[in-house]
């Protein structure tokens, strides 16, 4: 891996905090992600599961964890079911973990091999009475594919029928939601090779560029810094390529002109950032888009103040709607007629404001998290109002990763990372 070895006392507590909340005489288990084909013998670049990652720290393909904190033998309430290495695998694929490697990383003492999973397993699973599974119920989850989560629940199911199912994700989607200290050092190390990709950028942009040689400039500095690379797929999106909200082309020429918006962040130790700037690429912002900017900014200042302890997800995109409207009229694109003839289900502002606010992230970019229950002190969650104005060739969004305090405004973990319109323009013109 790139990134510097984490602190094993991550997923030790982490486990902690999970088997604190299982049912009695209960074992869960949790599997990596497949390595995914292309076609003929290639594979896309492997990504953890999530889940195993954050219990585990175990950051390769074709490894099991299982939790039973009630086994009558103690050395299994955590075990490990790892790929045998040997010097072939170490000579073609390059090393893996070994049992020892995995203790240091993760803090578990049993460490099986693959090959005797199905053994092990025989003998928990006559001691359990509950076995959780982990499906995917994030609110934003769809998933065509079959994963190697969902033929292991599938293979479980069919030997063990007589066991009662319990499902590990409602207990995942609150623990993950709420950021340990070392998550939050960590995403701050993803959010700082971000800025450094950012000002890098300041000092490359310039007319007739085109977007995918600013992509591979950010692409360069995260690299350079210890990152896979994106988090995401990023946009590059110059002119009114701004308008399409997931535009990932990134393959039009930047004109004398025109805005710029980059939505991109670096992944760090599989933790995730998401910052959106928008930039001139003459240098200078015209008159008109500094009103707007300045608009969106003014939103985004305001609604980062309601993401407090107890807030609840639909009061608050309320509340940033009545900030966005305020705005819009302020700019002469919606008049009172508009607002007072809205419609409740679709308010005047979303014509130029189409889409949510703010989202969890972490480990995911949309990270897990219940949009039905009060935000709580260290989550962390993008803060991105943007205004779109297809007529007038641009679009502006700006975004900011913030952890909520127990008291006061929220910490941006971005706050080094130029915003204001005059520190941009300086930056770009030095």
């Amino acid at each position: 891996m790139k990134y510097h070895p984490i602190d094993r006392n991550l997923f030790i507590n982490n486990r902690n905090n999970f088997m604190a909340q299982m049912k009695p005489n209960s074992l869960a288990v949790f599997n990596s992600n497949d390595i995914y084909p292309v076609s003929a013998d290639s594979t896309l670049p492997f990504a953890q599961h999530r889940d195993i990652f954050y219990l585990s720290g175990v950051d390769q393909e074709e490894s099991i964890l299982v939790l039973y904190p009630d086994c009558p033998k103690e050395k299994h309430r955590e075990i490990l079911f790892l790929k045998e290495t040997n010097e072939h695998i170490a000579v073609w694929e390059g090393e893996k973990l070994t049992k020892e490697a995995a203790l240091k990383t993760s803090g578990i003492k049993t460490v099986y091999w693959l090959q005797d999973l199905e053994k092990i397993m025989f003998e928990l699973m006559t001691q359990c009475d509950t076995v959780y599974i982990n499906t995917n119920e994030h609110y934003r989850a769809s998933v065509d594919t079959e994963t190697r989560e969902d033929r292991f629940t599938k293979w479980l199911k069919g030997k063990y029928p007589a066991h009662t199912v319990a499902k590990s994700n409602p207990i995942l989607q609150r623990l993950r939601s709420v950021k340990n200290p070392i998550e939050l050092d960590l995403m701050q190390k993803a959010c700082d090779i971000t800025e450094k990709g950012f000002r890098r950028v300041l000092n490359f942009v310039k007319p007739d560029v085109w977007e995918y040689n600013i992509e591979a400039e950010y692409m360069h500095e995260f690299l350079n810094n210890r990152s896979k690379g994106f988090a995401y797929t990023p946009i590059i999106a110059a002119g009114n390529n701004a308008n399409v909200l997931h535009y990932i082309e990134n393959n039009q020429q930047c004109k004398a002109g025109d805005l710029i918006l980059m939505d991109v962040g670096a992944e760090y130790a599989n933790y995730s950032s998401d910052m959106t700037r928008t930039i001139p690429v003459s240098g200078k912002f015209t008159n008109r888009q500094k009103d707007v900017y300045n608009a969106v900014n003014r939103v985004k200042i305001e609604a980062t103040k309601l993401l407090v302890p107890g807030t609840l997800w639909e009061a608050y995109h309320v509340e940033v709607g009545k900030l966005m409207t305020s705005e819009l009229l302020g700019l002469g694109l919606l008049d009172k007629a508009d607002v007072q003839n809205e419609n409740p289900d679709w308010p005047a502002y979303k014509k130029y404001f189409m889409h949510g606010t703010s989202h969890h992230i972490g480990l995911d970019t949309h990270d897990y998290g219940l949009l039905h229950e009060p935000m709580q002190a260290n989550m962390v969650f993008t803060v991105e109002p943007g205004i779109y104005i297809p007529d007038e060739g641009f679009g502006i969004r700006l975004e900011d990763d913030v952890v909520i305090q127990a008291s006061g405004e929220p910490f941006n973990l971005m706050r080094n990372i130029p915003i204001e319109i005059e520190e941009i323009e300086d930056l770009m013109n030095n």
